[in-house]
């Protein structure tokens, strides 16, 4: 694979292939006049002040994603995005603008004649023409411009799918556009694509060993067992169908015990797992001894008492880890796919009362569980209306918040971290009653 310097590289290739082609063919001579080749914008090509000198431009106008690559090596990380598993290739292809300058007549048609004869019969850049272009001689290379020096680096020539040059037609309208938006005058010129660049980083990830055996080997024959298909819609191994907070609540808070229901949970050392990805945390706790009315194959419990130092409220991914047989018989450790648990601040105590200053204004100090992180953000809800907290007198459980203009009256309070808010809507309760707001008020008096 290519470096980020293949981009470039193909451009000089590309130039060195055209000046090449010209000296060869001794365009010079027919033209009666110097000819060179440069890889500028159109609008810096001819200039005001000088004479429109006789010379091909090859214009780099766009780069897009190659449709056959594009999803080659994903992906390149886990879940968690933090261990990289590969180096997927950044596949582009290369669109270019070849156009012929000159003020005498006709040399821009036989200069642009000629180009496209030779791209004609140059549909593919070749190993060795690239390391020539790009690895010149010493006495050549040392009075190269470190940009160009650079580009021996591009590991262009030893990418694994060679570089094709293709004819690419524009209509009338997107020429059109195109000098439009170059803001420079209409040359005569076609359009190239240069395809595959295969950019690629060259990060250490991890690579799995190779598998030598599928099941346990077969004394009689000395061969393994092979994979175990059965048709069948059950799991064969433990699987988690849905995560269940007390109370027909959608969140969790410290100190629930929440339930995971699913299949094939049972089995020795259940431990729950429990993954915040954002602020990096993985936490295992215990599950909880089976209940008599929940099957221990479908049900696992576990509490959140205790844990509003180690848990901060966010995001979580859950999972179950059991020790049971596998498909042959074999006793393994599994870990079930994850599931989202978000858990939520809970409001451990409000004011009942708060009394307003003359000025109108109130404090309310709010104490909560978890502990709130120094990277996360507090901000009390009262009704629709936000407050953030003020710095003097916070601890990890509690927070003082300045409400300026205090309304006299009854509202409701939501403590919101990280846009996770407390609990504030009674979800149990059996239809057809309407759900209704849990007391979590503060008055102003």
């Amino acid at each position: 694979m290519s470096t980020a310097l293949a981009i470039a590289g193909v451009t000089a290739v590309l130039r060195d292939l055209l000046n090449d082609g010209l000296i060869n063919h001794n365009i010079s001579g027919v033209l009666g006049s110097s000819v060179s080749v440069s890889v500028q914008a159109p609008d810096r090509v001819v200039t005001a002040s000088t004479p429109e000198a006789s010379q091909l431009n090859l214009f780099l106008y766009m780069a897009t994603p190659n449709p056959g690559w594009r999803n080659e090596g994903l992906p390149g990380r886990d879940g968690s995005g933090r261990t990289r598993l590969a180096n997927p290739p950044l596949a582009l292809d290369l669109h270019y603008l070849l156009s012929a300058y000159s003020g005498a007549d006709l040399h821009a048609e036989i200069l642009l004649g000629y180009a496209m004869q030779l791209l004609h019969e140059t549909p593919l850049l070749t190993r060795t023409a690239i390391r020539t272009a790009l690895n010149p001689s010493p006495a050549v290379g040392a009075s190269l411009p470190p940009a160009l020096r650079a580009l021996a680096d591009a590991g262009l020539a030893d990418q694994v799918e060679l570089i094709k040059l293709t004819p690419n037609i524009l209509s009338s309208e997107e020429t059109s556009q195109l000098w439009t938006a170059t803001q420079s005058h209409l040359r005569p010129s076609m359009a190239y694509i240069a395809s595959v660049v295969l950019i690629q980083a060259q990060r250490p990830a991890r690579t799995p060993l190779p598998v030598l055996t599928r099941g346990p080997l077969d004394s009689a024959t000395g061969r393994d067992a092979g994979i175990a298909v059965q048709a069948d819609l059950e799991p064969r191994t433990p699987l988690l169908t849905h995560v269940a907070p007390p109370l027909g609540q959608p969140v969790a808070a410290i100190g629930d015990t929440v339930l995971l229901h699913g299949r094939l949970l049972d089995g020795a050392n259940r431990q729950v797992v429990l993954r915040e990805d954002r602020l990096g945390i993985e936490h295992i706790l215990p599950a909880l001894p089976p209940a008599p009315n929940m099957p221990a194959g479908q049900v696992a419990a576990f509490s959140l008492a205790g844990l509003q130092a180690a848990l901060p409220a966010g995001a979580y991914r859950v999972a179950l880890r059991v020790t049971r047989p596998d498909l042959q018989g074999r006793m393994r450790d599994h870990e079930t796919p994850p599931l989202p648990l978000t858990l939520a601040p809970r409001i451990t105590s409000t004011p009942q009362s708060v009394a307003r200053a003359p000025d109108g204004s109130a404090s309310v100090p709010i104490t909560f569980t978890p502990d709130l992180r120094a990277d996360q953000r507090a901000v009390l809800v009262l009704d629709n209306d936000e407050y953030l907290p003020q710095t003097a007198g916070a601890t990890p459980s509690s927070r003082i918040f300045p409400v300026a203009q205090a309304r006299p009256g009854v509202h409701l309070a939501r403590l919101r971290i990280d846009g996770i808010d407390s609990p504030i809507v009674d979800m149990d309760y059996e239809p057809p009653a309407l759900p209704h707001f849990l007391n979590r008020t503060v008055e102003f008096t």
